[in-house]
Parts: C-alpha cells; sequence; structure tokens
C-alpha cells in the first residue's frame, strides 16, 4: 500500500459531460481514505502557474448533475517544454501533492505520461472525452451524454425535413473518430453516414441518392466533422452540384454536444472510475488510465490507451446500410 497524503486533481483537454462526476467522486473517495485532495484549476496551465486550492466535501456538493467542469479547463503550450514541465512539479512539491488524476482524453494523458516519466510522482487518468476514442475503456465519460444530445437534436430536425421534404446533412463532432456519427446515424435511422475511418461514404452516398428510394420524405446524412470529404459544407455542395432537385439544408450541430446535465450512465462510469482512482493510487498504479470493461475496473497503460483510437465495427456500417432501405 503506497502512502499518498494529497491527490491533485485536474481536468484538461474539451469538456464532456460526467467530468464534475468524476471530480466529485475522486475528493469525496480520497476523504473517505483520509487523503487530502487539491483541485487544480484549468488543467495543466493551472498546474504550471500554481493555481491549487484544497478541496473538501463541500468543494463537490450539488454537483453530479452539472455539465462542464467546476476545475475548467484550457490549452497550455508551456506545458508542452520542459521548462514549463518542471515549474508545473515546483508547485506541486511547494503545494506537498504527492500524486495526481488527469481527467481527458488523448492530449492530457499525452501529456501525462511524458510528466510521469520525467518525475518521480504517480498519475493516473480517467477517460473524459465525448469521443469515445481511447483503448482500455468501453466507454468514456461524456460519451453517452453527447449522443443522446445528437439524438434529440436530430429527431427534432426531422420534423422540419419531413415538412418540407428536405434533406439535411447534419455534422457532428469526431474529428478523429466517427464513433459519435455511427451510434447516432443507427438511432435517428439515418439514410447514409459520413466517417473517417470509411473512405466510400461520400460515393455511397451519391449512389443512395441516385439510384435509391424516391417516395423518402425526408432524408437525414449524417457527417463526422473528421470526414475526408471535407465536413457537412462541401458535402452538401457536392450534394447539390449533382442532385440540384433536392432541398438540402445544413445543419452544424457544435458544441452543444458537449454542454448539459450528464445522463445516468455518465455518472454511474464517472463515479466508478472516480473512486478506483483513488483506490489504484493507494495501491501502487501509475501511469495508467482507469477505465471499465465489460463492467469492472481495467487499467492501461497511457502509451496503450492514446493513439490507439477504438475500431469501426464493419457490422455496424452494414446495419446502417440495411436499416436505411
Amino acid at each position: 500500500m503506497t502512502q499518498i497524503k494529497n491527490i491533485g486533481v485536474f481536468t484538461s483537454g474539451g469538456d464532456a459531460p460526467g467530468m464534475n462526476a468524476a471530480i466529485r467522486a475522486v475528493v469525496r473517495a480520497a476523504m473517505y481514505y483520509g487523503i487530502e485532495v487539491t483541485g487544480i484549476r484549468r488543467g495543466y496551465d493551472g498546474m504550471g502557474k500554481g493555481d491549487f486550492f484544497t478541496m473538501n466535501r463541500k468543494s463537490v456538493s450539488n454537483i453530479i448533475q452539472r455539465g462542464g467542469t467546476i476545475l475548467k479547463t484550457a490549452r497550455c503550450d508551456e506545458f508542452r517544454t520542459s521548462e514549463g514541465r518542471k515549474a508545473a512539479y515546483e508547485h506541486l512539491v511547494k503545494n506537498k501533492v504527492d500524486a495526481l488524476v488527469a481527467i481527458g482524453g488523448d492530449g492530457t494523458f499525452t501529456g501525462a505520461k511524458v510528466f510521469g516519466s520525467e518525475y518521480d510522482i504517480p498519475v493516473v487518468g480517467l477517460p473524459g472525452t465525448i469521443d469515445n476514442d481511447l483503448v482500455g475503456t468501453d466507454f468514456t465519460i461524456g460519451y453517452d451524454t453527447a449522443i443522446n444530445t445528437v439524438v434529440d437534436a436530430v429527431d427534432k430536425i426531422r420534423d422540419t425535413a419531413e415538412s418540407h421534404d428536405r434533406l439535411f446533412i447534419v455534422e457532428v463532432m469526431g474529428r478523429d473518430s466517427g464513433l459519435i456519427a455511427l451510434r447516432t446515424g443507427i438511432a435517428t435511422g439515418a439514410e447514409a453516414i459520413l466517417i473517417p475511418e470509411s473512405k466510400t461514404g461520400l460515393e455511397g452516398l451519391l449512389n443512395r441518392l441516385e439510384f435509391g428510394r424516391k417516395d423518402k420524405t425526408s432524408r437525414i446524412v449524417i457527417v463526422a466533422e473528421g470526414e475526408d470529404a471535407g465536413g457537412a459544407f462541401e458535402v452538401g455542395r457536392l450534394v447539390q452540384e449533382k442532385f440540384p432537385n433536392y432541398d438540402t439544408r445544413i445543419s452544424i450541430l457544435g458544441h452543444i454536444q458537449r454542454g448539459g446535465a450528464p445522463s445516468c450512465m455518465d455518472r454511474v462510469l464517472a463515479s466508478r472510475v472516480g473512486a478506483a482512482a483513488v483506490e489504484a493510487l493507494r495501491d501502487g498504479h501509475r501511469n495508467e488510465m482507469i477505465g471499465l470493461i465489460n463492467g469492472e475496473i481495467a487499467y492501461t497503460p497511457f502509451e496503450h490507451a492514446i493513439k490507439h483510437h477504438q475500431g469501426i465495427d464493419p457490422n455496424m456500417i452494414k446495419l446502417v446500410e440495411m436499416l436505411s432501405m
């Protein structure tokens, strides 16, 4: 059992619904074991500037249902330098922080991996990103809320699409991963989905529009923002150019996908991995992401969790084609 006296917790990268629930779990679990908690505002930027404060039960009261992150988040170019990381470490030592819980995604864990290799301080991570693109967990914190937000928005868009016999091209987040687009495309009965992992999406869409059913009163196409065709506006331009008879509209859902109260699934996931992070540090874990696989807590080294995005199940793509007939 490792003697941990003070855990620093921070959020980094894009915010995700459920981050507050994870913060709450870290604080409450640490206090359960008699460990102090130091909150670090604005991620690595705040770490380098010493923006620390002591957290207690009151600090995390009434936050489990709130979206965003009470610890804030920010980019930090200084942390990419050895001088910036040294300044961060000195602030940790000054504030007697002897372990860290990093809540974020790929970029957050990349920074944590480098920092943990340079300085003798245990760091564990919690998967907080709406993209669900990390290996080592079935779902990331924020993903379930984000896809339900998209489904709700697309359901409303379909009402207008049917009323006006329109084709709507809806862009969702997912610069490097099409998991949001794929799952929401199935859930909303999309005509087609275009994702970075599939290079035939645009060709398939154009063929479907040309040779598919002509009696449909509405058509919904889901496009991931990182899709090679250039996003929803470029896809819309190409569709309108080839099929000028279609009344085509573009809808960019944007940052509404990041906001809002976290779903039950995200709150429970965040609570479980948050508490497990504290126990992992007490057990001597370091440089690992804490996730949930098949309902069980799992530990994945940072180097395996980052830059190894979840693959797309080809059966899911086939399912979209089958159900959009």
